[in-house]
C-alpha cells in the first residue's frame, strides 16, 4: 500500500457523536504506517486526547479543507456547505446516488474540485454485501424508540445513552398492556437489531423478509400495533404503505419507525411522509383518529455512540489497512463516476488514480 494520510474530520451535525475509527483501531493504523490526523471535536464520544495518545496528529475542527491534496478525508455524515470545490477524496455516507435532495449539488462540488466521494454505503465485497455498516444498531435503536413511544415513555429531546441504560428502560412495567410488532426486513442487519430490541422489551415480533414483501399483505401489516421498517430498496418496489392505507378504519397500527429513512428517494418504500424527525422532535403525528405516530431519525446509532462506533470501526479497519485504488475502494470510485454520469455532471480532473 502506498503511504496513506487519513484525516478524521469533526462532524458538523450537532447530534453526531459517532466516529468511523475509534482510538484502539487508530493505533493499528498508525502502527501499520498510516498517517492519521484527527480533528478536535467536543461532541465526538472519544476525545482527541485518546487519539493523540496512540500516535495521531491533532488538528483544529474543519481544517481538512487545507489538508494536502492526496489526503483522504474520513467522516460519517454530511459535509459543510463550503468549500464549493471539493479537492480531496472523501469517505463518508454521501446519500447522493438515488436522486436524494441536494445530490446533484454535492456531486457538482466534487466535479469542480477534482475530488471524489467514496461512499461508505457502497463499500461492498465481490457479492455486493456491505463491508461496514451501522445497521444493527440503527435497527436496535429504532425498535427501542418505537417501544418507548408506544408505551408512552419516550422523552424528548433524545440524549445519548448506553445499552445497559436503554435495556433497563425497555423492560415492561407490571400490568403494562401487551402489543404486537412487525419487523420488515427481519433477516438483515437492521432487522436483526430491531428484533433483539423488541425481545428485550418482551415482544416477539412478526418477521417479514423478501418472501413476505414480494406479495405484501397490507391488511396484516396494518393489523400490527407497531411496525419497524428496516428495508432499504435498491430497485423500485411497490410501497409498503400508501396514504390511503393510513385512513383504513381497520388500522390497528399506532407506531411506525422507519429505520431506513429513504425520504426523498424514488425508491422509498414508505412514501407517506416528506421530512425526517430528529432528536429534538423524535415523533411526528401522521394521523389523529385513530392516532399514528412516526419515528424517522437518520442517525439513530449516534444515540449509542460508543457501542455503534466500536462495531463500525472494527469492520472498517481491515478496509483502511488495505486501502488501494482497486477492490472495494475501486468499486466506490466506479459508483461515484457512474452517479456523476447519470446526473450529466462533467467529470472533474480526478487526480488520485
Amino acid at each position: 500500500m502506498t503511504e496513506l494520510h487519513l484525516w478524521l474530520r469533526h462532524e458538523v451535525r450537532s447530534t453526531e457523536r459517532r466516529t468511523p475509527i475509534v482510538p484502539l483501531d487508530a493505533r493499528r493504523l498508525v502502527e501499520s504506517g498510516v498517517t492519521l490526523t484527527v480533528e478536535e471535536s467536543a461532541q465526538r464520544i472519544f476525545p482527541a486526547e485518546e487519539y493523540e495518545a496512540v500516535g495521531c496528529r491533532i488538528a483544529l475542527s474543519g481544517s481538512w479543507v487545507s489538508a494536502p491534496a492526496d489526503t483522504v478525508v474520513l467522516g460519517l455524515k454530511e459535509l459543510p456547505d463550503d468549500p464549493a470545490e471539493l479537492t480531496h477524496r472523501h469517505i463518508y455516507f454521501g446519500h447522493a446516488y438515488k436522486q436524494q435532495p441536494g445530490a446533484k449539488d454535492l456531486l457538482h462540488r466534487f466535479a469542480a474540485g477534482g475530488g471524489a466521494l467514496l461512499d461508505l454505503e457502497y463499500l461492498v465485497d465481490d457479492s455486493g454485501r456491505r463491508l461496514a455498516a451501522f445497521g444493527f444498531w440503527a435497527g436496535y435503536l429504532g425498535a427501542a424508540l418505537a417501544v418507548l413511544q408506544h408505551r408512552g415513555r419516550l422523552v424528548a429531546p433524545l440524549t445519548p445513552t448506553s445499552k445497559d441504560e436503554l435495556d433497563a428502560l425497555l423492560q415492561p412495567a407490571p400490568g403494562e398492556p401487551e402489543f404486537t410488532a412487525l419487523v420488515i426486513g427481519a433477516l438483515g442487519r437492521s432487522g436483526r437489531g430491531a428484533r433483539l430490541a423488541l425481545l428485550t422489551a418482551g415482544v416477539e415480533a412478526t418477521p417479514w423478509d423478501l418472501e413476505e414483501t414480494r406479495d405484501l399483505d397490507r391488511p396484516v401489516l396494518l393489523a400490527h400495533d407497531v411496525v419497524v421498517n428496516a428495508v432499504l430498496a435498491t430497485t423500485p418496489v411497490p410501497p409498503f404503505l400508501r396514504e390511503q392505507d393510513l385512513n383504513d378504519p381497520a388500522r390497528a397500527l399506532r407506531t411506525l419507525c422507519d429505520v431506513t429513512v429513504d425520504v426523498g428517494s424514488p425508491l422509498n418504500v414508505l412514501p407517506i411522509y416528506d421530512r425526517t424527525t430528529d432528536w429534538t422532535a423524535p415523533v411526528r403525528r401522521l394521523r389523529e383518529d385513530p392516532p399514528l405516530d412516526l419515528i424517522a431519525i437518520d442517525n439513530l446509532p449516534s444515540l449509542l455512540p460508543r457501542e455503534s462506533s466500536t462495531d463500525f470501526s472494527s469492520a472498517l479497519l481491515p478496509q483502511l489497512l488495505e486501502f488501494e485504488t482497486g477492490g472495494p475502494w475501486g468499486r466506490c470510485i466506479d459508483r461515484f463516476r457512474q452517479a456523476s454520469r447519470e446526473l450529466d455532471i462533467a467529470e472533474g480532473e480526478f487526480h488520485h488514480d
